[in-house]
């Protein structure tokens, strides 16, 4: 039986004992966080690898499928090369000089072994009929003076290695004097011993044959690579410029689906697919134009009932509400319609923006245009006129002086429409393409109106595939960027 004091001392030791106590770091943590940093390095480097070979590597499809297959063949053949010059070729190059190298020292120990054969007339035929060598015996002791080795001479350094480890004997050779011979000559004690060998007895001459092949089935290959990755890469550009084409508003009616499987379904779900957007746009354009009929029909029936009504002051106000809903019906339909119907055709941009500039001049606003680069452009010819038309009387209800300006190159067409009214803030230079939107203060807000100039204006630049954008002018009101493809 314990006492209570004692029992609070033992729990509290025994809560002391258990408390975790703190570890310091080992060494498998601090093998573990250098592997992490090591780690983090190698990922670095490989991350800049990366990008230097995304720099590096061609962009289009043809030259990148050129060089996946291009790459593993020259690798490979390299490696082969390689392997067969230093394997086969330098050993078989090696064992022949050996075994030409250990007939010139038996000739020379028979030489030596034979001095009653003073003309050398044995020495000459075992060394003719046995061993396929010339051999004469050379009066003197000097050598001729070492010439200049050939770029290749693994011949050379083979037999020069052969002869100095057999013969131990200063020693000259020529393998570049004659093309089917090799002379050899070794200084002896009171002369120099001569020999003539064939040159494919000392030399594996049959490897270049090897690499002419190899290089010239390798260019074979690359060319029917090149063949068939052209008409294979064909039908993709075929679907590319159909889809740019779609895009901007034209038809391309010699398109189908053709080449690869995978190519063929991609054109065949993008000829559905503009199917189902040509069908949609036709039945809003079926029902709006009911929609058109009946609106109409009302609204004529009111100005015939107003028109009967006589020429009362109070009925003013009716007859300018009855207009204004004329002006709006119409409004909403060209922007629903959107000219969809109109086929794109060449269209002279410079008479475009002349056209313009008298429209705004009749209405009382200094006006100039100016376009640069070639003026023929590929457009839906009404609807662009629309887009242009809504930009430059936007521009002319707020300002007094307009400039429309075209530039032309091989990829983009530029306008801009630039005024000297009080423009729009940039935070609501987006909302004015919104359909129905009218700011209050804006450019856009007009006794009347609907809200869809611009929004008609947008949506016509972007059937054409480009876009509208709005800025700063140099004139210190608004401008206005179109920015098609053709």
């Amino acid at each position: 039986m314990t006492s209570p004091a004692l029992r609070d001392r033992d729990e509290g030791l025994g809560r002391h004992a258990a408390a975790p106590r703190p570890r310091s770091m080992t060494s498998l943590d601090l093998g573990l966080s250098r592997l992490r940093r090591a780690a983090g390095r190698v990922g670095a480097v490989w991350d800049r690898l990366g990008r230097a070979l995304k720099g590096v590597m061609p962009a289009r499809l043809y030259a990148r499928t050129l060089l996946i297959i291009i790459a593993p063949m020259v690798i490979l053949q390299s490696v082969v090369a390689f392997v067969f010059m230093e394997r086969h070729w330098n050993t078989v190059t090696r064992r022949l000089s050996a075994a030409v190298t250990q007939d010139i020292a038996a000739l020379i120990d028979i030489y030596r072994s034979y001095p009653q054969d003073a003309d050398q007339a044995t020495l000459r035929r075992i060394a003719r009929e046995r061993l396929g060598l010339v051999v004469d015996v050379l009066p003197g002791t000097e050598l001729p003076p070492v010439g200049p080795k050939p770029f290749f001479s693994l011949l050379d350094q083979a037999l020069s290695r052969e002869i100095s480890r057999q013969i131990g004997r200063p020693f000259w050779i020529d393998t570049v004097g004659r093309s089917s011979l090799v002379e050899i000559r070794i200084q002896l004690d009171n002369s120099v011993l001569r020999v003539f060998a064939r040159r494919n007895a000392a030399y594996a001459s049959n490897s270049e044959i090897f690499l002419l092949w190899m290089v010239g089935t390798s260019l074979v290959l690359i060319t029917i690579a090149i063949l068939f990755l052209r008409n294979q890469i064909r039908p993709i550009l075929k679907l590319t410029e159909a889809v740019e084409s779609f895009g901007k508003g034209r038809e391309v009616p010699s398109f189908g689906p053709r080449g690869a499987q995978e190519v063929r379904r991609a054109a065949l779900a993008f000829i559905e697919m503009k199917r189902r957007v040509e069908r949609s746009i036709e039945q809003r354009t079926t029902m709006l134009a009911g929609v058109s009929h009946d609106l109409r029909t009302v609204l004529t029936r009111f100005k015939l009932e107003l028109a009967l009504l006589g020429d009362a002051p109070e009925l003013d106000a009716l007859k300018k509400d009855v207009d204004e809903m004329a002006r709006m019906v119409e409004a909403y339909l060209a922007f629903a319609r959107g000219d969809s119907g109109e086929q794109a055709e060449p269209t002279d941009m410079a008479a475009f923006l002349d056209e313009l500039k008298a429209d705004a001049e009749r209405t009382g606003h200094r006006a100039s245009v100016a376009f640069h680069g070639h003026p023929i452009v590929t457009v839906r010819p009404h609807a662009f006129r629309r887009c242009l038309a809504n930009l430059v009387s936007n521009a002319a209800r707020f300002a007094d002086e307009i400039v429309v300006t075209g530039h032309r190159d091989h990829r983009w067409l530029t306008l801009t429409v630039d005024d000297d009214g009080p423009g729009i803030a940039p935070a609501q230079r987006d909302e004015v393409f919104k359909p129905f939107v009218r700011l209050d203060d804006a450019r856009n807000q007009d006794e009347g109106g609907t809200g869809l100039g611009l929004a008609i204006a947008r949506d016509i630049a972007r059937s054409h595939g480009g876009d509208i954008s709005l800025g700063d002018s140099p004139l210190g009101g608004l401008r206005a960027t179109v920015r098609i493809p053709v």
